[in-house]
């Protein structure tokens, strides 16, 4: 039996009826479903099954999975994601294995490699993502975000982004849907050569909140420019991909709707900007009430 989703017609689950996994195509269709109504496509990172279950309900397209969820529902920056701090891929597929996938009814999972762990042949890695019951993968943690002198070192002894490149490529071969970040417009050239499905523009850390960057973040300008660049070199390789937005000065919906006036992008992909500012604001506030309360 297939299920309507806006209009489009989806394969279910074939052992719930609903549900993940959905295969690339039926990803795609999916998001040119949103695009069509002339909405934005919205992806959520989640580090926890409750963050993903109400993200679900306020009307994401996708939910990705990072490591740095982990972290950042810990109370910690999400750059604690790129550290030493844990197996980030085996982290990714807990939380999406014991707490999201359980969890969320039908938007389509996607989750975060770190394809450049050499301890891992990452056709394999890839295939236990897809045997988990993921919609599809991104490429976090990433070293596109990392320059200098550690980047060149990193390039060099083959831990670079041409891994995260490659895992692509594998995942194009497996009809594996993948939404991946870039920092620049040669990384988003490799990525939509590769076969990926969507291209992220990462111009940064996100502002904002009790752990977000000030000084380190770029201008809405810069991020606006940056992006374009970004978009149009995929673009000329591949017209036919999703780009979204992330990071930096990017941050509210304010800050969306402008990005969506100024760059040539379907949308926006927010992790901190949505689990991590939604639970300290809310939090926040909704003790300030309970502490109003007096006694007799």
């Amino acid at each position: 039996m297939r299920l309507k989703n806006d209009n489009v017609e989806i394969m279910p689950n074939p052992w719930t009826g609903k549900g993940n996994p959905y295969t690339r195509q039926e990803v795609r269709d999916r998001l040119k479903a949103t695009l069509a109504q002339k909405k934005a496509i919205i992806a959520a990172g989640a580090g926890t099954g409750i963050s993903a279950k109400f993200i679900e309900k306020g009307g994401a397209d996708l939910l990705i999975i990072y490591n740095s969820g982990r972290f950042r529902m810990s109370g910690h920056g999400s750059t604690a994601g790129l550290m030493a701090y844990g197996d980030a891929n085996a982290v990714a597929m807990e939380i999406g294995e014991f707490e999201v996938l359980p969890v969320v009814e039908e938007i389509p999972v996607i989750c975060g490699v770190h394809g450049s762990d050499p301890r891992r042949r990452i056709w394999h890695h890839l295939l236990k993502v897809k045997e988990m019951g993921f919609s599809g993968i991104n490429n976090f943690p990433t070293h596109s975000i990392v320059d200098g002198h550690f980047r060149q070192v990193l390039e060099e002894t083959g831990m670079g982004f041409e891994k995260e490149v490659e895992m692509v490529r594998i995942a194009d071969k497996m009809d594996l849907f993948s939404i991946v970040y870039v920092a620049t417009a040669e990384e988003a050239r490799q990525m939509a050569e590769a076969g990926a499905d969507a291209i992220i523009s990462h111009v940064g850390t996100t502002v904002g909140g009790s752990i977000g960057v000030t000084g380190a973040s770029c201008s809405m300008d810069d991020a606006v420019a940056r992006t374009n660049e970004i978009v149009a070199a995929a673009k000329a390789v591949n017209p036919d991909l999703f780009f979204l937005a992330h990071g930096g000065p990017i941050n509210t919906p304010d800050d969306v709707r402008e990005v969506l006036e100024k760059a040539n992008v379907h949308g926006f992909v927010g992790a901190s900007s949505l689990e991590r500012m939604g639970v300290e604001e809310s939090l926040t506030n909704l003790t300030r009430e309970f502490k109003k309360l007096m006694i007799k």
